[in-house]
């Protein structure tokens, strides 16, 4: 069941416009922090889709098109075979499709997190970077769901 949390206001929840911008603002900047270990040469449409979730925060794209974008870095993800780049694919895919449902920033964050998993990184560093990076209006919202999972 989905929080609600994270629905917007004009779809009868409590979340702002502005705090919906600055949840794929984060997811976006979790996507990119982990784009450094993809095994191999990163495929440009997960370059691409991400640049729809930085036009959708910018009012620059609409919803259905951040939303056929992550269903274009799921694709990606379906055509990978090493766990470390399908996780940061997975991790674009749903930064992006944060425009659509604001609480897929928080399955950007722990898809991040299987990445860096998988690369044998530290989840502990990764974790404290992407809480250290939440924007001040939805830090509880992102703390409390988390607790709350």
């Amino acid at each position: 069941m989905r929080d609600k949390r994270f629905v917007a206001i004009h779809r009868g929840g409590s979340l702002t416009k502005e705090q919906h911008q600055q949840l794929i603002n984060w997811a976006h900047d979790c996507a990119v922090h982990i784009l450094p270990l993809f095994v191999g040469d990163i495929d440009e449409q997960l370059n691409d889709v991400l640049s729809i979730a930085k036009a959708w925060e910018n009012g620059q794209s609409s919803v259905a098109e951040a939303r056929n974008s992550s269903l274009q870095a799921i694709a990606v993800a379906n055509e990978l075979s090493n766990p470390v780049s399908i996780a940061i694919a997975r991790a674009v895919g749903h930064a992006v499709a944060t425009a659509h449902m604001a609480d897929h920033s928080l399955r950007t964050a722990e898809y991040a997190l299987k990445a860096v998993k998988a690369s044998k990184g530290s989840i502990e560093k990764e974790r404290a970077w992407q809480d250290e990076h939440i924007p001040a209006g939805v830090k509880e919202l992102v703390m409390s769901s988390r607790k709350d999972r």
